[in-house]
């Protein structure tokens, strides 16, 4: 029998696990909660979804998705010693991230030029609450993968995919919620 637990097998570091867990819960909260008010104004939850922009939200998806790749494929390299490849996949990650946020904030820009406000309808404050503190968390995601490119040890880059990862997951689960069911 082993005297190794659940926790030592987890791959990366124990208190990235906490946070991400911690997050995790808070943005399912969010979104549990969008949803039950969601409930009560049906029609007008599908109203104010109809001035998204789905194919930006869509886009975002695979850049998202694929700077996730990115950041695995870094830890990989960095395992195997191919520093330079480990390096710059982290940075393409994080550009990937930029380009998330520029879309995001011609997203942000198109619906203040509508007049579009947390104040216009209950769906647009939890848009504008959940989208916004992802997109904080994107932001800080790419600061973590830019520093661990620079400080490149493995145990590094693999706190910082996990962080990534997060980040990634969820967005897999805001944009099917607020972007296209309705």
């Amino acid at each position: 029998m082993s005297d190794t637990s659940l926790i030592d097998e987890l791959p990366g570091e124990l208190l990235m696990w906490v946070l991400i867990i911690s997050e995790l819960l808070v943005f399912g909260a969010g979104l549990i909660a969008f949803m039950a008010v969601c409930l009560t104004d049906p029609a007008g939850f599908a109203e104010a979804q109809s001035h998204l922009y789905r194919t930006g939200a869509a886009f975002n998806t695979a850049v998202l998705v694929t700077s996730g790749y990115l950041a695995a494929q870094a830890l990989l390299w960095r395992k195997v010693a191919r520093r330079g490849a480990a390096r710059l996949a982290l940075i393409g990650a994080a550009l990937l991230g930029v380009v998330f946020l520029i879309i995001k904030g011609v997203e942000y820009t198109g619906k203040a030029a509508q007049g579009i406000t947390f104040e216009t309808h209950p769906f647009f404050m939890f848009y504008y609450l959940l989208t916004g503190f992802h997109a904080a968390h994107v932001l800080a995601g790419g600061g973590i993968l830019v520093l661990v490119a620079w400080r490149d040890d493995a145990r590094n880059i693999e706190a910082g995919a996990q962080f990534w990862h997060m980040v990634d997951l969820v967005w897999i689960m805001l944009f099917p919620v607020i972007y296209l069911l309705g």
